[in-house]
């Protein structure tokens, strides 16, 4: 089974240097320097978990040389969705599964529209890992990969998908309900993002302050609120269950929206605390939280202050 993944940062680079590693069909879909360096040096991964090194991997900004793959994950940014749609296309064969590995909720929707309901499934990841220069990719902490079928239902593909990611080391689970899993991971994820962005500080001090504990409680219920008026069957009873899993993040967490602003790059606002935002607006659930991060934030969501 080969397994592509367009966007080869520290998502798509770090999963699919573990499967390459393990011996796994990968083929890395890149661009710039860092696909320079995977086509030169390889693949290497900095982790605590044990370096790896790929001396050779299949790299490329075409991904057509190599051929009908059986698995994409899509690992781009939100925001690159469009340029990832138009490097699929043309790959996806009558075999292939699509598989986002996005934040937000959206990535399903937009796969579909390119692709049909047939060849997507539902993904989502729990990573941090970054490039920190063109070929290495720095991991730091999890190594979570989710998927499943749209309709919950077992197929043998995922089921082969989900065996070589085991094989590589991988912390995997073939979901029953990946929309459940997927808006688990907003919820949290979006209040992680827009609060360390907006005080430019670390999980601990959303801990350890009283004021923006508050703040944290309120975007998590708003987030969950959200959902449940969706119609997303959460494994919540209430927001006190989200609230303590937030405080067993370690207390020097950062969020990649984080780095992103203070790098000077695109924020993914848009798909997180923005689309809480705009599906509350649409089911009539207030969302004050998530629209003040969205306000705050909003003027460096292109990567730079707007005059």
């Amino acid at each position: 089974m080969r397994i592509t993944f367009i966007g080869s940062g520290g998502v798509g680079g770090y999963f699919g240097g573990r499967l390459a590693a393990a011996g796994a069909d990968v083929v890395f879909v890149a661009r710039g320097a860092h696909l320079r360096a995977l086509q030169t040096r390889g693949l290497r991964i900095d982790s605590p978990d044990g370096d790896i090194h790929v001396a050779h991997v299949q790299a490329t900004d075409d991904p057509r040389v190599y051929g009908e793959p059986g698995v994409v994950f899509v690992a781009v940014k939100c925001y690159d969705s469009a340029g990832a749609v138009s490097l699929l296309r043309p790959i996806v064969g009558s075999e292939t599964v699509v598989i986002p590995l996005q934040n937000g909720v959206d990535g399903v929707e937009t796969l579909t529209r390119a692709v049909g309901r047939e060849r997507v499934a539902g993904g989502t990841c729990y990573v941090s890992a970054v490039i920190s220069e063109p070929g290495v990719i720095r991991h730091t902490a999890m190594n979570r990969l989710v998927f499943g079928e749209l309709d919950g239902h077992p197929s043998p593909r995922l089921e082969t998908l989900r065996g070589i990611c085991e094989g590589a080391g991988i912390d995997v689970l073939l979901s029953t309900d990946i929309q459940s899993e997927i808006w688990t991971k907003l919820i949290r994820l979006s209040v992680l993002s827009g609060l360390t962005s907006v005080t430019r500080c670390p999980a601990g001090v959303l801990h350890t302050d009283p004021e923006l504990a508050k703040l944290v409680e309120s975007g998590l219920g708003e987030g969950l609120t959200v959902a449940r008026a969706k119609g997303i069957n959460l494994p919540f009873k209430d927001v006190g269950e989200l609230v303590a899993g937030f405080r067993k993040l370690a207390p020097d967490t950062r969020s990649s929206m984080l780095e992103d602003l203070e790098r000077g790059h695109r924020l993914e606002l848009p798909w997180l605390s923005g689309a809480i935002t705009r599906i509350g607006r649409e089911l009539g659930v207030p969302t004050p939280t998530h629209a003040f991060i969205s306000a705050v934030l909003g003027p460096h969501v292109d990567g730079h202050q707007r005059k």
